[in-house]
């Protein structure tokens, strides 16, 4: 039985789907204005490893997993007019790098992926609903959420109402009833993207992108919402509100899952504080995709984690080890164990660490496989990129030694090790690995 930390009650439950044969879930996906960093794919990676759970528990064909792509916002219109592009130019790169980066990481791609800018008659029709219902009202070519016409506001985040409007970063605008009251719809001025509407042109507002989308695509209510702990509030306690008035008080979630921020040593990860790295830098660094998935899984996913040089080292040392078990061998059973360990809130460093204490290569690549670890040919792993110039360097070296120049393939052996290049010989001739 799985069970899963729900941020709404503050408590760890067990997972019980509304329709073990159609389960859903939704993960906030990028703002597709600039590359993403290695932070933003820590989502991914661990709602990947829980929707690979959930289809090894309930059947390939359960889950339905969603995750959105916000191609309209101001920040992608800024990015647009310095390039002097339409705003498609800009988003159509970034979601396409986003989707590369992600895939690099060994994340599967989602069942669905909706658009903001293909669901704004969805959006115009629920933020129809909620004025209809006296939860929304217009104001000089706005629509704002009346925030005090749902009392049950904050109970996602558990934050007092003086704390909240505080912290929510909201325009200070005289068309407000309340400071708390949130952006649905903003007019467009002639030169920027806009939609028509029954409150003229315009655009929405992020919030209700989300709660739109799931409806549309999802139902009213889902089985498991999840994102990063960042987007609790204001993202999240908004789209619980507006999506209760628009659907008659249902909730939106029956599970709300959040997963912990990655940091620097210099503190927070963040575009803004120019601390980031992203999935390609990294890759170009010569880290493999598999090492940055396998280090972003060595924390509990609730925890912050500190991204550093030691922490990708020590992910790869133990990949290596790993690997040089499933030479040759096919998956088996899962192990119960690391079931038992990810059954228990995605406990994936216990799972990692019960991985390491397999005797069995076949029920370890098996059970590696839940974590989206463990699936490459270990001699392609070990291998990797410039095996060309390595297999140059090593057919140099068996020359000598046939040529008796001891010297010139003592001196080859230790530049290659220099590099991190392991050669073994053995009866039939040199192989090397990565060390």
């Amino acid at each position: 039985m799985i069970k899963l930390y729900d941020t709404a009650t503050r408590t760890k439950r067990e997972f019980q789907p509304a329709d073990p044969s159609r389960i859903t879930m939704y993960v906030c996906g990028p703002t597709v204005y600039n590359r993403a960093h290695i932070g933003n794919f820590r989502p991914e990676v661990v709602f990947d490893v829980l929707a690979r759970l959930l289809r090894h528990h309930y059947g390939e064909a359960s889950l339905v997993h969603a995750r959105n792509i916000t191609d309209i916002e101001d920040k992608i219109m800024t990015a647009a007019q310095a390039e002097a592009v339409p705003i498609e130019t800009i988003t159509g790169r970034y979601a396409d790098l986003y989707r590369q980066d992600a895939a690099a990481l060994g994340v599967r791609g989602p069942d669905l992926e909706p658009h903001a800018t293909a669901s704004v008659e969805d959006i115009v029709e629920m933020i129809q609903r909620l004025i209809d219902a006296k939860h929304a009202y217009e104001a000089e070519g706005h629509v704002l959420f009346d925030v005090p016409s749902f009392e049950e506001y904050g109970s996602l985040s558990r934050r007092p109402m003086d704390e909240m409007i505080a912290g929510a970063r909201v325009d200070v605008a005289p068309y407000k009833r309340s400071p708390a009251d949130f952006v649905l719809w903003k007019p467009s001025a002639a030169e920027q993207p806009g939609w028509n509407s029954p409150w003229g042109r315009g655009r929405p507002g992020w919030h209700i992108e989300c709660s739109a989308m799931i409806a549309r695509h999802l139902g009213e209510t889902i089985d498991i919402h999840g994102g990063g702990l960042d987007l609790e509030f204001p993202h999240h306690e908004n789209e619980v509100a507006q999506s209760a008035c628009a659907h008659g008080g249902k909730p939106l979630a029956r599970y709300w899952v959040h997963n912990g921020m990655l940091s620097m040593a210099s503190g927070k990860m963040s575009k803004s504080l120019g601390n980031i790295v992203t999935v390609d830098q990294l890759l170009a660094a010569g880290h493999k995709g598999e090492v940055l998935r396998f280090a972003l899984l060595s924390g509990h996913y609730r925890q912050p984690l500190e991204w550093s040089e030691g922490l990708i080292l020590q992910a790869r040392t133990t990949l290596d080890r790993l690997y040089r078990q499933l030479a040759g061998v096919k998956a088996g059973e899962v192990d119960a164990g690391v079931i038992e360990a990810l059954d228990d809130d995605l406990n994936t460093p216990l799972a990692l660490a019960r991985l390491g204490q397999l005797q069995n290569p076949a029920a370890l690549k098996a059970s590696a496989a839940l974590l989206g670890l463990l699936q490459q040919d270990p001699d392609q792993w070990f291998r990797g990129e410039g095996d060309t110039a390595i297999d140059v360097r090593v057919a140099e070296r068996t020359a000598a030694k046939k040529a008796r120049d001891f010297a010139l393939a003592d001196r080859i052996r230790d530049e290659l090790k220099g590099e991190g290049i392991l050669l073994e010989d053995g009866p039939q001739g040199t192989t090397w690995r990565r060390a």
